[in-house]
């Protein structure tokens, strides 16, 4: 299993860190922070410079901590929040397949992030080898990255947006 557990977390933390790069730096042909912050700007986020900061430094560093198992609930939900968020304002009215926009690689990633918290990262990672992993998992973090990623997705897909766009539909 730890191997297994390695390797789960590695590839998805990276694989996150990679887009967060995207968004922050512009790297692998990303659209960087002024392309992000124009993606946040059609959402109808308020604040979409700041959505942009935040969403690309969820994921990048998110994506970090959960590749080296350090912290790795809080490196969960902000990697849950950053996925709840675009199923919200982007991918749930395109329907389940990634194919057509939709939701599936947002909704596996939050599965693996919630799966790697109720179990803990493994015995090769930072938060073993620092003694707190045993404090920072159990089957009861995963109700409580869920729920704390939850609310924080609600309040910024609803407060940090503009009211026309909580309906769908951008005021004319």
């Amino acid at each position: 299993m730890t191997l297994g557990l390695l390797i789960l977390r590695v590839v998805m933390g990276l694989t996150l860190a990679a887009h967060g790069s995207q968004k922050l730096f512009g790297s692998f042909e990303g659209p960087g922070r002024a392309g992000t912050t124009g993606m946040f700007t059609k959402l109808g986020f308020r604040w979409p410079a700041a959505m942009a900061l935040m969403a690309g430094a969820a994921e990048f560093f998110g994506g970090l901590l959960f590749a080296a198992g350090l912290l790795t609930p809080f490196a969960a939900i902000a990697l849950i929040v950053v996925m709840l968020n675009a199923i919200i304002t982007a991918h749930w009215p395109k329907g389940f397949f990634v194919t057509a926009g939709g939701y599936e690689y947002n909704l596996a990633i939050i599965a693996i992030a919630t799966a790697v918290s109720a179990m803990g990262p493994g015995t090769v990672s930072l938060d073993n080898a620092l003694g707190i992993a045993g404090t920072l998992s159990g089957e009861w973090w995963a109700p409580i990255v869920l729920v704390a990623a939850g609310v924080i997705s609600i309040a910024t897909t609803t407060l940090g947006r503009e009211h026309s766009m909580l309906s769908g539909h951008p005021a004319a």
